[in-house]
Formats: C-alpha cells, structure tokens, sequence
C-alpha cells in the first residue's frame, strides 16, 4: 500500500516488500485485525521525547490520533501565535499566515519504532483556506485512550502490512514507480509534503490554493469504518 503526496493511494494485496525496506514487529496476535506497533522515542526538530507507546497503523483512518502526554509533547514544539479555535477545523494547533505569505517552515517530525528504526513523517501538516485568509495546522487529533497512525502520517512511503511474519515495512516512495501497485483514490491530502532531510527544520512547503476546512469529521465512524474493512479482508485471507 503507498500514500502519495497527492493523496492519491496505491494498493497490492500480498505485498511482502522488497529487502531495502524498514521494519519493526507487530505486537498483536496474529488472528487480531489490528496492525499494533510500538513507538519508543519522537523527535520534533530538536526536542526528543523518550515516551514508549503502542499505536494502531490504520489506513482506514484519515488523520492520526494521539493520546496524552505524546499528543501535548509533540503539540507544544510549535511556539507561534496559534489560530484563533475555527468549529469548521477539526485540529487544534493551527496557524495563521500572512497575506503575501505563500510558504511556511515545520519542525521535521521523526518516530523511532521499536527495534530501532527511523520513520520521518513527510506529511504532518494540513493547509485549510478561511475567510481570512490560509492557515496551517498540525494534523493530529487528540484521543483519549487509543493510538492511531492514520492516512496522513503514511503520506511518501510504500506500507507493508505483513501478517504472516507479523511486520510493518515502510519504504520511502513517490507511488508512481512501483508497477506492482495498483492505482485507486483515497482521500486527497490538503497540504503539500515535507522532505525529511533537514536534521531540524524541513524546507519551506508551498501552500495549496485549493485547501478548504471540510465541513465535518468522524474519527470513531473512520475507525469503526476500517475495522470492518479489516475483518473483512481477514476472512478473504483464511478463504
């Protein structure tokens, strides 16, 4: 499964992944339809978080869903002067910019899994069009009691999701050279998409004209919606 830059997804049933991609193990049984992992540290630009977590990687799920203390850590990295609260903006840490403005800086966001490996996250950011003017939002919602890697944070990289070796894989990728993957929509990303290059800062990002606040989100109808889909595509596996 890959997430491109321009929210369009490929997908390849019994994808195993190539040897140059990175994994780390799945902490679930393997008859769960869950894909469970574990994250043991987050880096935001130049702050550093040893917090170990469990989160769900679900493609199912437009945005990515983190419970306290992880969601204020990574939240409070950005110091601008906040958006004021928008009803029609489902993210709470969004940011003006100014008329002229056509390009803004994030710090790079990167998770450590468990194991060891690297997984920056090229796409951490939504731009939303307001009556005044675009504004900029870290695209993570605040959950209560569950972890979710949603759609957003998949954004550049080709996901395994490999059940019988119990693995996740991620190899970095733009969606459009891979002749294995079958092209299909799924939900257009808003923002454009960061490179992980930079060691604290990633390059400026420049703003899609089109952005617009979507007028309603469900998290718990998206993860109902995708743990459907899941049981699903675990019983055609066992057929």
């Amino acid at each position: 499964m890959c997430f491109g830059s321009d929210g369009t997804g490929r997908i390849n049933f019994g994808d195993n992944g190539t040897s140059e991609q990175k994994e780390t193990s799945f902490t679930d049984e393997p008859s769960f339809p869950i894909y469970n992992i574990s994250i043991t540290q987050i880096n935001v630009g130049a702050n550093v978080s040893e917090m170990e977590f469990s989160a769900i990687f679900d493609s199912g799920t437009s945005f990515t869903q983190i419970s306290d203390p992880v969601y204020t850590f990574i939240s409070k990295t950005v110091t601008e002067k906040r958006h004021s609260s928008d009803s029609q903006i489902p993210f709470e840490y969004c940011y003006d910019m100014s008329a002229n403005q056509t390009s803004f800086m994030f710090p790079t966001m990167n998770l450590t899994m468990k194991g060891g490996e690297q997984y920056y996250l090229t796409n951490p950011t939504e731009v939303f069009s307001t009556k005044g003017g675009y504004v900029y939002c870290l695209a993570l919602l605040k959950s209560t009691n569950i972890n979710i890697i949603g759609q957003n944070f998949m954004t550049g990289y080709r996901i395994i999701f490999n059940r019988d070796k119990m693995i996740l894989g991620w190899k970095p990728s733009n969606c459009y050279n891979d002749s294995n993957l079958n092209t299909s929509p799924i939900s257009p990303s808003h923002s454009p998409t960061a490179s992980p290059s930079s060691p604290s800062l990633s390059p400026a990002l420049a703003v899609n004209p089109q952005a617009k606040a979507p007028s309603s989100y469900s998290p718990k109808l998206k993860a109902f919606t995708c743990t459907i889909m899941m049981i699903f595509f675990s019983f055609l596996a066992i057929v």
